[in-house]
């Protein structure tokens, strides 16, 4: 790999992801409010999604803030029903887009409350994870995966091979596993030696529908020749493997969603660092 990434420089990768930075932590959309869940501080809640949100038994609302579930102090069913009422309401006043059917947890000051549907946590600020995984080919290049045109967000965009959201209960490394199942047909022994997930920031970004809060992981590893990633789901129309000089020149061009940039550009940072 090293002489693949001898015409980039550390300082090169540096500046661009220096330029990502105004895009990766920008203030809440203009009139949200703080949140709060069973009485701890989870996100911030839109203008829009406040009043869809305002008459609904177990939500008060304040200039300040926002309360739903004040009155519980656990996670429980009864709040868990309260979340689903709020997630339909949202729905309801086409606030919620892309409704998945799918459960995401509710995390509160680094306690899990609940789960509610994936669809409301952007107009509500809730804090998303996203794991991704940089799979390399044992010739250097990296595997590469382009959005499918259907998607909500970013389509027929480039991404990472393998990138989603944790699902209820999920710790990161199974969400890995299970991503990469889903979108590029890996196995768990497939990507067995890969690295351990870690963080590399928590994003957040003004969206159309809300604000997304995220921390965004990331796992690396070199994939054996003899394994051909597939996408399994759906929504990825297209795998490459690219060499450092051409994953350079779609970067430049800003042909990678904003969380794959970053996911890439912190992978040839720590690889140019190595060979320093």
């Amino acid at each position: 790999m090293n002489a693949h990434i001898e015409s980039l420089t550390l300082s090169q990768v540096q500046a661009r992801l220096e330029a990502l930075h105004p895009r990766l932590q920008q203030l809440p959309p203009l009139g949200s409010r703080p949140l709060t869940i069973a009485g701890r501080v989870c996100g911030w809640i839109t203008a829009r999604a406040t009043e869809a949100v305002q008459a609904l038994e177990g939500v008060r609302v304040e200039r300040e803030a926002v309360h739903v579930g004040a009155r519980f102090v656990n996670p429980s069913a009864a709040l868990n029903a309260l979340l689903a009422n709020v997630a339909v309401a949202l729905k309801e006043a086409g606030c919620a887009r892309g409704w998945r059917d799918e459960l995401l947890d509710v995390v509160g000051e680094g306690c899990r409350l609940g789960a509610i549907e994936r669809a409301a946590v952007r107009p509500m600020g809730l804090l998303t994870r996203a794991v991704h995984l940089n799979a390399w080919t044992p010739d250097g290049r990296l595997y590469v995966a382009r959005r499918s045109a259907t998607k909500n967000t970013d389509p027929d965009m480039l991404d990472t091979l393998v990138g989603g959201l944790a699902g209820v209960g999920e710790d990161m490394d199974t969400a890995l596993v299970r991503e990469s199942y889903e979108e590029a047909g890996l196995a768990e022994t497939d990507i067995a030696p890969r690295d351990s997930v870690r963080t590399i920031v928590r994003m957040h970004r003004r969206l159309p529908e809300g604000y997304q809060v995220e921390d965004v992981l990331v796992s690396e590893c070199v994939l054996a020749d003899s394994v051909a990633p597939r996408n399994i789901d759906g929504e990825v129309s297209e795998i490459m493997a690219v060499t450092p000089a051409q994953l350079w020149q779609l970067l430049t061009e800003e042909q990678f969603t904003l969380e794959a940039s970053l996911v890439i550009l912190d992978s040839l940072r720590s690889r140019l660092m190595q060979t320093a």
